[in-house]
């Protein structure tokens, strides 16, 4: 799914417009009228109180279209208009017009010096006051608004984007932001639903197709992507009846270390179960013992030492794709293992953990990185390799332009997992909070792993192994729920998250 930006969803209202030979009044009229759709269905004309804040824009214009259609099917609505300055788009006050002709209630004017209305528990708010074109904080009497609307406890429904929140930055101190129970976002989901520093105001968000131009909205391309179930099918190769091993690639994990050899032991698992054919761990001799005890279907190589942590990387094995990093330790005889295995590699690879805290230290080993290789950090990795940010758009601009630099994959773990190359951005819609939990990246880096041995081209196994590494996580914590859920228990569920790919959805239940 495309998430457009502000530029892009105006362009698309105009060009609708256009192709429909529409006056742009009517388009709000549409994404009322689907809003009023929306309410109605849920509140079947029950006469709970319906608070509608609008501001003076377009959003405010969309919340008194469906003030109107409230209004017009007997509603218990009071309508009030956020006055927080003088320029009012002409849209806006149609809408303004049509409301006042079908009421003697008209709507409620704020302004600064306004006492602000009362606002119950049993009622529901709609916030319709600013949408995605918010560019600076809103006026002190406005943030109080705001307070005022969170601290009802009412039931708050937000038109597009929740109020005081903006498209392109983070919260700073002093702002204020309402908090909905529920967000209804037009056409498409916008890149801040997905942030940590803002998606945690909303609970709950839908999307509401109110009519954009589908030529306009399919042919043009988008800087970030969610990435669910549907692109994931489109990715995925089917095995036919005579497949063998062989076919399915050889996967080399290199780490380990001592007292670390259960991240080598998950990752290795991992790729098995993610599909390849065959795979080999490169560890230390120490942890031969382990890793065959453990994994009876994993062949072993291991380094000419007999020390506790990897002192060189010299494998036999021809592997279609590598892994490195879990458990892998920093030692400097494994630094000096790692520049030389790096200088001989020519194909992508993963780089995880350890190997990227390495190359963080010593940013030399940039250039020999392959071109294509799949970086998957944790904040704290990032911020090794590529430095501090501000917040969390400039985390996501920084961590792009690093990763165009050197033509490298970024994966960026987290609530939702965000994978960047060539300053595009897909975001993962899989997973849950019970990934945070030990080896659960260890886990992720075999399962990619596995995904590029069995000859996906890398941004497809980037995309692919987090969607899946989620999705496991979702059908497992049916069982283990969040807090008891385990690196270990992922791989156990990555089988079911494939066949979860094809899954139908279930029948509704007869009464």
């Amino acid at each position: 799914m495309k998430i457009y930006s502000r530029a892009q969803i105006y362009e698309a209202d105009k060009i609708t417009a256009e192709k429909e030979s529409l006056p742009s009044i009517n388009l709000m009229e549409r994404a009322g009228g689907y809003l009023y759709e929306w309410v109605h269905e849920r509140l079947q004309g029950g006469k709970v109180p319906i608070k509608v804040f609008c501001g003076i824009g377009n959003n405010g214009g969309d919340g008194m279209v469906l003030a109107r259609y409230l209004v017009e099917n007997n509603y218990n609505v009071t309508t009030y208009v956020v006055n927080y300055n003088t320029k009012r788009v002409p849209d806006f006050l149609e809408a303004y017009d049509r409301l006042k002709s079908v009421t003697k209630n008209w709507p409620i004017v704020l302004t600064e010096e306004s006492v602000l209305p009362e606002i119950s528990p049993q009622d529901i708010v709609i916030d319709a006051i600013f949408g995605i074109g918010l560019n600076r904080a809103p006026q002190d009497w406005v943030k109080k608004l705001f307070s005022a609307i969170n601290a009802s406890n009412a039931y708050v429904l937000s038109v597009d984007i929740p109020s005081g929140m903006y498209m392109d930055r983070s919260p700073e101190e002093g702002d204020v932001i309402v908090l909905p129970r529920f967000t209804l976002s037009f056409q498409a989901p916008k890149l801040p639903f997905f942030l940590p520093a803002t998606a945690p105001f909303m609970q709950a968000w839908d999307i509401l197709d109110i009519g954009l131009d589908p030529e306009y909205l399919a042919k043009t391309p988008t800087d970030v992507e969610l990435i669910g179930k549907q692109e994931v099918i489109q990715m995925y190769k089917s095995r036919h009846q005579f497949a063998h091993k062989g076919m399915f690639g050889h996967s080399l994990l290199i780490g380990g270390s001592y007292g670390k050899m259960g991240a080598i032991v998950l990752a290795s698992k991992a790729a098995m179960r993610a599909g390849s054919g065959m795979v080999t761990a490169y560890v230390p001799q120490i942890g031969v013992q382990i890793l065959q005890t453990a994994l009876p279907e994993v062949m072993a190589e291991t380094d000419n030492f007999n020390g506790k942590v990897l002192e060189e990387i010299d494998f036999q094995t021809e592997a279609n794709a590598i892994g490195i990093g879990p458990g892998m330790g920093t030692d400097p005889k494994t630094v000096k293992a790692v520049e030389g295995f790096l200088k001989a590699q020519k194909n992508p690879m993963v780089i995880d953990a350890d190997a990227i805290n390495i190359i963080a230290a010593h940013p030399a080993l940039l250039e020999h990185v392959p071109n294509l290789s799949i970086f998957t950090p944790h904040l704290g990795e990032l911020e090794r390799l590529i430095g501090t940010w501000k917040d969390d758009f400039d985390r996501l601009e920084k961590t792009s332009k690093f990763a165009k630099t050197h033509d490298i994959i970024i994966v960026i773990k987290g609530a939702h997992t965000i994978t960047t190359h060539d300053m595009k951005l897909y975001i993962n819609d899989s997973g849950n909070p019970g990934l945070a939990t030990a080896g659960s990246g260890d886990v992720l880096t075999g399962v990619i792993t596995g995904l590029l041995a069995q000859g996906y081209h890398p941004m497809e196994a980037a995309l692919m192994g987090v969607y899946f590494h989620g999705r496991a996580a979702d059908i497992a914590i049916n069982q283990y729920g969040i807090e008891g859920l385990m690196a270990g228990d992922v791989i156990e569920f990555l089988g079911r998250a494939y066949m979860d790919l094809f899954a139908k959805p279930e029948e509704p239940k007869a009464p």
